[in-house]
């Protein structure tokens, strides 16, 4: 057997007295019913060991059609029943990183077993495997359903902390509403970073969703009712920060907008006033000869009261306007 996957692969069995964990060591070890009222959870990180993959459900006489499922790499969030196990494909959200990237896990479960396979090193369940160690509460007491249902349970957790994490952070950071191009991308960043979130939790209650609806044998179905609460729950909260979001947005091209009308109420205003005079200095900046009052010994300054006039009278009309 490939001595990477023995290295990327544990194996906990427990029961109400006894806890036992270890990487596995040989395919021998790899029996994931036990007679003994005993549940086990196989983990392994890394979807590339067909051939493994191939000998666990053969060693375990599982379904054939697992060979075909596990053969391949990428499947959309499912739960299928087969005649001895479930299978259980769910996309998760890695949040673990500022650019959110999804992975692939696998769950083969039965009444006294559960085979975890994820696409990539590193979980979320840690506080399960304490948990099961330490025999806090009643999780060595209830079977391989009930793992499942914390190994969701934590999943789903995980994105609500993340979440409140990065809402915190952001709630901080859009408090004040600055309609430059900055503050803009940062609110369409984050937007995006909620649909992602928003996409993934929808994948999960669907799977959850199936589960309740489940008649596969020993597997009770009623864990999985909270679970779908939560998740509409945090859906919930994700679209209302969204619709926050929008309104700022919104608000955004709203002071934009009214800048911009300033922008041009101001220069309406002073076009209203400067196009007169323009209009006269065009007029007595012609080089006709005869133009009489370019003869006028006080045609300079008559001009300029003039103009002096129509500004004082432009700027008193829109006073009383209000337009400015």
């Amino acid at each position: 057997m490939n001595h990477t996957f023995l290295e990327n692969t544990s194996i906990i069995k427990y029961n109400a007295d006894t806890f036992e964990k270890k990487q596995v060591a040989a395919s021998e070890s790899l029996v994931l019913s036990s007679k003994n009222n005993t549940t086990n959870w196989l983990n392994t990180y890394g979807l590339e060991y067909k051939k493994e993959f191939l000998e666990i459900i053969k060693q375990n006489n599982l379904d054939d059609f697992l060979v075909k499922l596990l053969m391949e790499d990428q499947h959309p969030n499912k739960v299928i029943e087969l005649d001895n196990v479930l299978f259980i494909t769910i996309k998760v959200l890695k949040t673990d990183i500022d650019n959110f990237d999804s992975e692939q896990m696998l769950f083969i479960t039965s009444a006294d077993f559960v085979w975890s396979i994820q696409e990539k090193s590193g979980d979320y369940f840690n506080w399960i495997r304490e948990r099961l160690e330490s025999n806090k509460g009643i999780s060595r007491k209830k079977n391989a359903d009930y793992l499942l249902f914390l190994i969701l349970e934590s999943i789903i957790e995980n994105y609500h902390d993340q979440y409140e994490e990065k809402s915190d952070f952001q709630d901080s950071e859009f408090t004040k509403i600055n309609p430059t191009p900055e503050f803009t991308a940062n609110v369409e960043k984050r937007k995006q970073n909620l649909f992602k979130f928003k996409k993934a939790t929808i994948g999960l209650r669907d799977i959850i969703i199936k589960l309740e609806k489940t008649e596969f044998e020993d597997i009770e179905t009623k864990y999985f009712s909270e679970l779908k609460e939560q998740t509409n729950n945090l859906i919930s909260d994700i679209d209302f920060e969204i619709q926050e979001l929008e309104s700022k947005i919104n608000l955004i091209f709203s002071i934009q907008g009214h800048r911009l009308n300033e922008v041009m109420k101001t220069l309406t205003i002073l076009s209203v006033i400067f196009i007169p005079l323009t209009f006269l200095a065009g007029i007595y900046g012609m080089n006709f000869k005869n133009i009489p009052e370019l003869e006028t010994h006080y045609g300079y300054f008559v001009l300029l009261g003039v103009m002096l006039l129509i500004t004082i009278l432009s700027v008193w009309y829109f006073k009383r306007k209000k337009w400015f």
